[in-house]
């Protein structure tokens, strides 16, 4: 249904040609943001990983109160903070993908695209907790 006819007015042609209309959408019609965002989230990952890993390494078998002197430091606790939400943000768009290319039931779709959505805001908020909890030594 066009823009003209959900509003009751007569369907007007349309100036735009058939490729016009359909350029730089893809199957899913929401042309290539995912895509870019994924590549995006990918390099920020890339990027922060060598340092997430070395704090890691550095919290390996030590104890709790080691762990929160480490990232009582912001720079750590931003690093790690950068590396959730890129993560979080990477896996969304990876598993929305893989559902909106091969669930082809639309209402199955929909709820697993939502399930999705919310799976990848709770690893990311428990993740925030638990960086935050531990840095601020609470």
């Amino acid at each position: 249904m066009s823009f003209d006819e959900s509003h009751g007015s007569a369907k007007r042609p349309s100036m735009r040609t058939p490729l016009g209309r359909v350029r730089n959408l893809g199957a899913a019609h929401s042309g290539t943001t995912d895509f870019w965002r994924q590549r995006i989230t990918g390099v920020a990952m890339t990027l922060l990983m060598i340092p997430a890993l070395v704090i890691i390494m550095m919290l390996l078998g030590r104890n709790q109160v080691y762990a929160a002197q480490t990232l009582s430091s912001i720079p750590v606790a931003v690093i790690l903070l950068l590396f959730i939400f890129a993560s979080a943000w990477h896996m969304k768009i990876g598993m929305q993908v893989v559902i909106e290319d091969y669930v082809h039931n639309e209402k199955l779709k929909l709820t697993a695209i939502m399930l999705n959505n919310f799976f990848s805001v709770a690893v990311a908020l428990a993740s925030t907790y638990a960086i935050l909890k531990l840095s601020s030594g609470v």
